[in-house]
């Protein structure tokens, strides 16, 4: 199996998850007299078992990440690191750039203006060229995620 179907089950793994989540939670009362729509014992096992095939399929994601090298002595797992932190970073960047550029509204001329505190088109700039880093770094990761044999 290849890394990027893995990551397909993983993510696929979640939301069954998820869904049966909701579907425990809906059943754990009823009204009395009557019966729940589904046995939420048989839910919890079906949970179980999808939880433990998540568990064995995120270490054998982690493993092939930690074993797979992406370049300049780095891992892939310290490509994924980098990714992630440049989406937090590219994310304060454009949100600062957009709170520092709204217009403040004065009823009165006598009311005090506010001006932004940093260079917009410069933060923008900013913004801009993280993103473009995490495009190029991204594209790279999937590329690799596709031609990588899970481990184990």
């Amino acid at each position: 199996m290849r890394l990027a179907e893995a990551l397909n089950r993983r993510a696929d793994l979640n939301a069954r998850l998820g869904e049966l989540r909701k579907r425990v939670l809906a059943n754990a009362r009823y009204q009395e007299g009557g019966a729940p729509a589904e046995d939420p014992e048989e839910l919890l096992a079906e949970f179980g078992r999808l939880a433990d095939e998540l568990e064995a399929l995120i270490r054998r994601i982690n493993a092939t990440n930690l074993a797979t090298p992406f370049g300049d002595g780095r891992t892939l797992t310290d490509a994924l690191a980098r990714r992630d932190v440049l989406r937090i970073r590219q994310q304060l960047h454009s949100a600062l750039a957009d709170g520092a550029s709204q217009l403040q509204p004065r009823m009165r001329a006598a009311e005090i203006r506010t001006v932004p505190s940093v260079d917009v088109a410069a933060v923008r700039r900013a913004a801009d060229e993280l993103a473009r880093e995490f495009r190029r770094l991204d594209t790279r990761i999937q590329e690799l995620n596709w031609t990588t044999e899970l481990v184990g």
